[in-house]
């Protein structure tokens, strides 16, 4: 059983600009969110494994390096109980099977942590999380901040936060 998470928006704060969501540009702009921590420990004491999948296409626009995007995840796999990390770092251009909407990280991770996607769940807060979690066949958690964008398609459940979604999957609460 895994709990797949997104990076931005569900871990750490995202940066909105114009009602839409981005990555922090450096690790001194990495800041955790309220609750993470906690709710990351519960469901990993519960025997959930805790399994961040992000797309960063910042890296190969040059706008990232790669350095610094392991920098973070080094910083955050050092106090969050995060079991992996798995990154997309294409563009939707590219076409590639890892980049959300598509399942491809979700798929890899199964297969890497020998995860039963259907007892599994994915937290987003983008319509593409709530996708590529339903194209895996994991159970979906939308945290909804009101993003200028596409929502997701049903089935979800819209929280407020991971530590809402971790509750609500402790407690087998799924249902909207």
């Amino acid at each position: 059983m895994a709990v797949f998470l997104d990076r931005d928006g569900v871990i750490n704060q995202s940066v909105v600009r114009n009602g839409k969501p981005y990555p922090p540009d450096s690790l001194a702009e990495m800041e955790i969110l309220p609750g993470v921590q906690s709710a990351l420990a519960a469901l990993r004491e519960a025997g959930y494994l805790n399994i961040v999948v992000t797309n960063q296409p910042d890296v190969s626009t040059g706008k990232q390096t790669r350095e610094v995007l392991l920098s973070m995840h080094r910083m955050l796999g050092e106090q969050l109980a995060i079991d992996d990390f798995i990154v997309c770092t294409h563009v939707d251009a590219d076409a590639c099977r890892c980049r959300k909407p598509e399942p491809g990280m979700l798929l890899e991770a199964a297969t890497k942590w020998n995860v039963n996607l259907v007892s599994s769940y994915m937290v987003g807060d983008r319509w593409r999380d709530i996708a590529a979690g339903q194209a895996a066949g994991c159970r979906c958690f939308f945290i909804d901040y009101g993003y200028n964008e596409k929502q997701p398609k049903t089935p979800f459940s819209r929280v407020t936060s991971l530590a809402e979604a971790a509750q609500r999957i402790l407690n087998n609460d799924t249902h909207s």
